[in-house]
């Protein structure tokens, strides 16, 4: 079996989750029968080496070095070896086509989306324009540039939306730097809020309805749907922190909503050419619109709490098997330049 490097951690505000993602990750490769080699990224940019078997896993540790572009990768005890890479990475640096970038230019397979694939779904302004171009239902969305942005821009936010809505960084996940705005006072402090995680903000509707997720591999092969209750907004806390927040795994849908749901999400890994893995997020308006695309996530959270490695292990397959699988589909890719 090929040698994996699983690159955790990374300079985004996504830094924790990345951590306790990979832990699940490292876990199923080892037990698949695969050597791990575990590399923690710090918030500050430094590579280290990290014990596949501490817990929990944190980006510190003999300090290692990265030649590029001939990949070789090594600290004062020697050069490391690897066959293949999983980017454990969620957010800025990882999930948006630059790390892949790197492993493109040393020539090394990795898991997951290219870096146009990974750019286009990281950027939610545009992945929504291509999505809508392509005929995919959609929620009303408004994306605001820093640069342009002034107290005028409320105005033409409250025309085009009604209150409530969401203010989000168009290019980060997990929920970071969201703010729901009841009142027409509180945009401002979204907007700000939001721009504290880059240059362009996205401002969505705000639905009423389900929260339903599906799960995808290359081919595109989809899981079984399944569903987010919270009390409120699932906002970063509810992902990962609130044990009120319950997951429904089967979603309670009927066979025609299952399918179509699937084949949307389908569409959607098709449309941005995403390879390997997704999770694909949608809203549910009964008796409305029906299913709404809301965000495609090229390399979803994999701890105990996250959907994407339950909704596989809902449709049959382990933790083992699917991590196992997504090496497999890195290694049979190799590196195409440009995916």
């Amino acid at each position: 079996m090929p040698e994996v490097l699983v690159l955790f951690g990374g300079r985004s505000a996504e830094h924790e989750v990345s951590c306790v993602s990979a832990a699940t990750v490292v876990d199923a490769l080892i037990e698949a029968g695969h050597g791990v080699t575990l590399v923690g990224i710090d918030p500050a940019g430094g590579w280290h080496r990290v014990d596949p078997a501490s817990r929990p896993l944190a980006a510190a540790g003999p300090e290692l070095t990265l030649s590029v572009p001939d990949g070789r990768l090594a600290s004062s005890d020697g050069a490391v070896s690897y066959e293949v890479v999983f980017p454990v990475l969620h957010g800025p640096y990882g999930e948006d086509g630059t790390i892949q970038g790197l492993l493109e230019v040393i020539g090394v397979p990795y898991v997951g989306a290219g870096v146009l694939a990974s750019a286009a779904a990281m950027d939610k302004d545009l992945s929504n324009r291509l999505f809508r171009e392509a005929g995919l239902p959609m929620a009303e969305f408004m994306s605001v540039e820093r640069s342009s942005y002034t107290p005028g821009t409320h105005g033409e936010i409250l025309e085009k939306f009604e209150l409530p809505l969401f203010v989000k960084p168009a290019a980060l996940g997990s929920s970071v730097g969201i703010s729901k705005v009841d009142e027409d006072f509180e945009l401002a402090e979204a907007m700000v809020k939001a721009f504290k995680h880059g240059d362009k903000a996205l401002v969505e509707e705000a639905i009423t309805g389900r929260e339903i997720e599906v799960a995808v591999l290359e081919g595109p092969r989809t899981s079984v749907p399944g569903e987010v209750v919270t009390t409120g907004w699932y906002d970063y806390s509810a992902k990962y922190h609130d044990d009120a927040t319950e997951l429904l795994v089967p979603a309670p849908l009927t066979d025609r909503e299952v399918r179509e749901v699937q084949d949307l999400a389908a569409a959607a890994f098709s449309v941005l050419g995403v390879a390997g893995l997704a999770r694909v997020d949608f809203f549910y308006e009964e008796g409305g619109r029906g299913f709404l695309l809301n965000e495609l996530n090229t390399m979803p959270g994999c701890t105990s709490r996250s959907m994407f490695p339950l909704l596989w292990e809902a449709s049959g397959m382990s933790n083992a098997e699917l991590f196992d699988e997504l090496v497999n589909l890195a290694v049979a890719r190799g590196t195409p330049r440009g995916r």
